[in-house]
């Protein structure tokens, strides 16, 4: 489920790519950081993750196979994603491609947060100052967000009404592939029970950042 979820990821942030209406924040800003230094998006999107990593060392946080595989594999897929897929010409393709995109965003982040292999970089970053400021998820989650997204953009990153349907439409649906494919509990194996609440990577409180 780890790998299928980060290759659907990377194939998910293509789709938006060629799309052309707007990416979410960090695809905003890898996209301006490849526009700058000379680089694909995918080899872009692999240096902003490692230097992300990098900040998790004052912050204490330890990184698994899912965090080390996330800064690899999604870059790989999304420059070949990028390289088999065309671009689309009309608005009538071109729209449907970015709401697939985000479904299949959705759809990979269940498939590859629910192993608990590791956070990704994003995520650790996340939850790292959390826990060293003491502010809420949401509130911390929001500033790194609106501060990638306005780097981005200064770099030249596109920002548009895909950014909108991103940042609207991913939280709820990945909460609901997060449930959907959320391994039962230790002791209700065969009740067909999933993580609840309890569960803070699974609590409607605390939806992961999935990239």
């Amino acid at each position: 489920m780890l790998y299928a979820g980060l290759v659907l990821y990377g194939v998910s942030e293509g789709l938006q790519l060629r799309a052309g209406l707007g990416l979410g924040p960090w695809t905003v800003l890898n996209q301006g950081v490849a526009r700058h230094m000379g680089l694909s998006i995918g080899e872009a999107a692999i240096g902003v993750g490692a230097l992300v990593l990098l900040l998790w060392i004052p912050l204490r946080q330890r990184p698994g196979l899912g965090t080390v595989s996330n800064v690899l594999v999604i870059g790989l897929v999304v420059d070949a994603t990028l390289a088999l897929t065309p671009a689309p010409g009309s608005l009538w393709v071109r729209v449907p491609l970015l709401v697939l995109a985000v479904v299949l965003c959705a759809v990979a982040t269940g498939l590859y947060i629910s192993p608990r292999f590791g956070p990704g970089p994003r995520d650790g970053l996340m939850t790292g100052l959390h826990r060293r400021t003491g502010r809420s998820v949401r509130l911390v989650r929001t500033a790194i967000e609106l501060s990638v997204l306005v780097t981005g953009f200064a770099l030249g990153g596109s920002i548009g009404v895909g950014t909108v349907v991103f940042a609207v439409g991913i939280g709820p649906l990945a909460q609901f592939f997060l449930r959907l494919f959320a391994p039962a509990p230790a002791g209700a194996a065969g009740t067909g029970q999933k993580a609840d609440a309890a569960n803070p990577v699974m609590s409607d409180r605390s939806v992961p950042d999935p990239v």
